[in-house]
């Protein structure tokens, strides 16, 4: 393997602990009254009293502008001006991560792999969270839901990465915490690992996945099983 696509929340960063304060507050904000937020919340899947995500949640794996598309009915704000309120947000969200990212990544990027970015987060929000860590220049491709080449489950995204880093799909893996990542993955041609950093549990991952890894910190020892990378010049 020589390419490595990482979604972002529930991979590179805990999804529960990063996401659940945020949609808690959103929510609160939004809501008219108290049947409102648990109205709001059930829609969602969010899980208000545990700042937790249900693993059927909207908001696991798709991108804003659907699951504010759901909420904008419910509400008296139009989708715009929701979109740009929760984009705004979600810029200042404190990130938790899974490891300490920078040598973690500096690691693969020393034994030679190529790292991209394949997130359903608009580009401009992933772009300061992976900055925040000091990690923003150690990726070779950073797509967002906006960046112009769709989202997942399509596989736009990955087909950039390989034709940015001139990268065969078969010499990649996208590792990512949902099925999107995963149909993704698959239909780009990459190999696809799940990892449990997000809410959707093993045995809905498993089917989809070559293996699911409890976090990407098991990730080099699993492709350690797999013919050495050469760092395309």
């Amino acid at each position: 393997m020589k390419g490595l696509v990482f979604d972002k929340d529930g991979t590179l960063f805990d999804f529960n602990a990063t996401w659940g304060p945020y949609a808690k507050q959103l929510l609160i904000e939004l809501a008219r009254d108290d049947d409102h937020l648990a109205a709001l919340a059930a829609l969602m899947g969010v899980k208000i009293d545990e700042e937790r995500f249900t693993a059927e949640s909207v908001f696991i794996a798709e991108t804003a502008k659907v699951w504010t598309a759901l909420l904008v009915p419910h509400l008296d704000i139009s989708q715009d001006t929701l979109f740009a309120l929760v984009s705004e947000k979600a810029k200042a969200v404190p990130q938790v991560p899974v490891t300490d990212l920078f040598p973690y990544l500096s690691g693969l990027r020393d034994q030679g792999y190529v790292l991209g970015i394949a997130t359903n987060d608009t580009e401009g929000p992933a772009r300061a969270h992976l900055a925040a860590h000091g990690i923003l220049d150690l990726f070779d491709f950073i797509a967002g839901a906006d960046s112009g080449y769709g989202a997942k489950p399509e596989a736009g995204q990955l087909a950039a990465f390989c034709e940015r880093t001139g990268l065969a799909a078969k010499d990649c893996v996208m590792i990512g915490d949902s099925l999107h990542d995963l149909h993704a993955g698959q239909k780009a041609g990459m190999t696809p690992v799940a990892v449990l950093t997000g809410p959707m549990p093993r045995h809905v991952l498993a089917p989809h996945a070559a293996t699911v890894l409890e976090t990407i910190v098991d990730l080099p020892d699993w492709l350690s099983s797999s013919r050495p990378c050469t760092r395309p010049e």
